[in-house]
Order: C-alpha cells, then sequence, then structure tokens
C-alpha cells in the first residue's frame, strides 16, 4: 500500500511539469523552441499565489497565473516572431527575467501561505466508480481538480494537433512555414496563439506548485522544473501521451529524493536531491540513440521565418 501512496504523490508531483511539458510541445510544434519555460513557470507562480492570497478565490488566482505566463510568452514572441530575434537567446532572457520577476515581486510574500479557501478548494477529490479501482483509483482518480484537468489537458492537446485544423496549420508552419504562407495560412498569427497559449499553460505549471502543491511561497519556487519540462518534449517525442508518461516518472523520480532518506542509506542527501536532473540526462541520451527519423524534432524548430525570403 505505500507503494500506492508512492505513485499517488508522483503524479501530483509530475502535474507541474506536464502543463508546462504541454505548453512546450505547442511552442516547438510552430517551430519556436521557448527556452523560457522556466521563466514563465516563476511568472504563474508568483501571480496565482498573489492573487490567491489577495482576493481569497481559486478561480481568479488561476486565471491570473494563465494571464501572467500568456504575457511572458508575448513578450518572448514580440522579439521573435516581429523582430526576428535569435529564439534561444531570448528563450534564455525570458528565464532570467521570470527568475527576477518572481524574486522582486514575491518577496514580501514568502513564508506567507495559500487562503484557506483555496487549499480547501483544491483538495484530493476521489472520482465516483473510478476512484473504487483498486490501486489505479488511488492513484490517478484521488487527486486535485486540477490534477484532473490536467487530464482533460492532454486529451485536449492531442486532439487540436492532430484531429483539427487549426492543428494541421500549426504543425505545418513548424515544418515548413514558407509553403504554410504559400498556402494562405497566416503564419505570424499562428505562432503568437501557440507561443501564448505554451505561456498560458506554464504559467498554470508553476501556479499549481505555489497553490496546490506547497501552498507556502518560497525562494525560488521552480527550482529548475522548467529545465526538466524542455527535457521531456525530447522524451516524449512531442507526443502529449507520452509527455504524460514523462512527467509521471520524473515526478516519481522528484518524490523518490524524499521517499529514500527515510531508509537512513549511507549516501548523501545530495544524491537524493539530484535524483531528477540525473535521470534528465540519462533520458536525453537514451532518446537520442532511440530516436526514429519520422520522430524527429519539427524541421524548422529555432528558425526564423522572413517572408522576404519567400
Amino acid at each position: 500500500m505505500e507503494f500506492v501512496f508512492f505513485l499517488s504523490a508522483a503524479v501530483k508531483a509530475g502535474t507541474c511539469l506536464l502543463y508546462a511539458t504541454l505548453g512546450e510541445i505547442i511552442s516547438e510544434k510552430v517551430g519556436h523552441l521557448n527556452l523560457g519555460v522556466e521563466g514563465m513557470m516563476q511568472i504563474g507562480a508568483v501571480i496565482g499565489f498573489i492573487a490567491g492570497f489577495t482576493f481569497g478565490n481559486p478561480y481568479l488566482a488561476v486565471l491570473c497565473a494563465a494571464l501572467a505566463g500568456a504575457a511572458g510568452a508575448l513578450i518572448y514572441g514580440v522579439l521573435t516572431v516581429s523582430l526576428k530575434a535569435n529564439q534561444v537567446v531570448t528563450g534564455l532572457a525570458l528565464t532570467i527575467f521570470g527568475i527576477g520577476f518572481a524574486a522582486f515581486f514575491g518577496k514580501s510574500f514568502v513564508g506567507k501561505k495559500v487562503p484557506e479557501a483555496i487549499v480547501t478548494f483544491f483538495q484530493p477529490i476521489k472520482l465516483p466508480v473510478l476512484g473504487d479501482i483498486p490501486y489505479i483509483g488511488q492513484i490517478f482518480f484521488n487527486q486535485s481538480v486540477y490534477v484532473y484537468f490536467s487530464y482533460l489537458l492532454v486529451i485536449a492537446v492531442y486532439i487540436y494537433l492532430y484531429k483539427t485544423k487549426w492543428g494541421l496549420n500549426t504543425r505545418m508552419i513548424g515544418e515548413n512555414p514558407v509553403a504554410a504562407d504559400a498556402s494562405g495560412i497566416p503564419v505570424d498569427r499562428y505562432k503568437y496563439i501557440n507561443i501564448a497559449i505554451c505561456g498560458a499553460l506554464c504559467g498554470l505549471g508553476g501556479a499549481f506548485l505555489s497553490l496546490v502543491y506547497i501552498s507556502i511561497f518560497p525562494v525560488n519556487l521552480v527550482s529548475g522544473r522548467g529545465w526538466i519540462a524542455v527535457a521531456l518534449v525530447i522524451f516524449a517525442m512531442w507526443n502529449p501521451g507520452k509527455a504524460m508518461l514523462g512527467a509521471y516518472f520524473f515526478g516519481a523520480m522528484d518524490i523518490a529524493s524524499f521517499w529514500l532518506q527515510k531508509y537512513n542509506l549511507p549516501i548523501s542527501i545530495y544524491f537524493f536531491t539530484a535524483l531528477p536532473y540525473l535521470a534528465t540526462v540519462f533520458v536525453l541520451v537514451f532518446t537520442s540513440i532511440r530516436k526514429r527519423a519520422n520522430k524527429k524534432e519539427p524541421a524548422w524548430l529555432g528558425k526564423n521565418y522572413f517572408k522576404e525570403d519567400r
């Protein structure tokens, strides 16, 4: 039974990664490598917490976090889509900006707790019927509504990318924006929309940490999870379903760093803390080895599109 509780905690720990990874998949599918995931999560975490602490309304807190993340992403969008700035450098700058933004606006909230109304709203809820399934019910269907929404989001992102014309246009732009533009697809509009969606999802991932997972605002809340999310996109081969599995795997690594410490093993505590990041390195190596030709990144990923060169 203890292992079931461990897996249930892994699902909860991996939820913030799932939101951020889905967002980055959408951004990369339209051809934009946004390395500012860490920064957008920081922005969403601090704004979501401030809104929740100030108004005590969970809906408003989540909405503010999503809008804040989207606003951060649009800064990246203006620089890379309209001004054709280097995507890698801009993403790194967004991360630095987001960390500084969170430190500046969150310094007066460090150590403060989320209002009880929000804590109660995000308490685990056992779903009827599904929650009674042995083992599976305890792991997946006795969670917060925030976690349940992430399940629906995986399905929604998959349908959007692979079952709608908007998703087809998005993927076409990521593969060949020249051909997409020649076909009459508004390339820049699609880029801005998908980049904003990416930011909103990253903001939601950050807000999950501050409102649900920890509920007390600390210094450097995200702590590198944004970088793990970027690596997860490669691990998942830009597939939302595989992103879900990867997020929970890394969530398990995060929980394991605490779970293993209680056994008093003769290993430094810093090794356990580094487990998720060591796992990231091994996963990237394994993914690179098994990468197939039809599972490569979008052809135009990281490249700016200059319409004049068409």
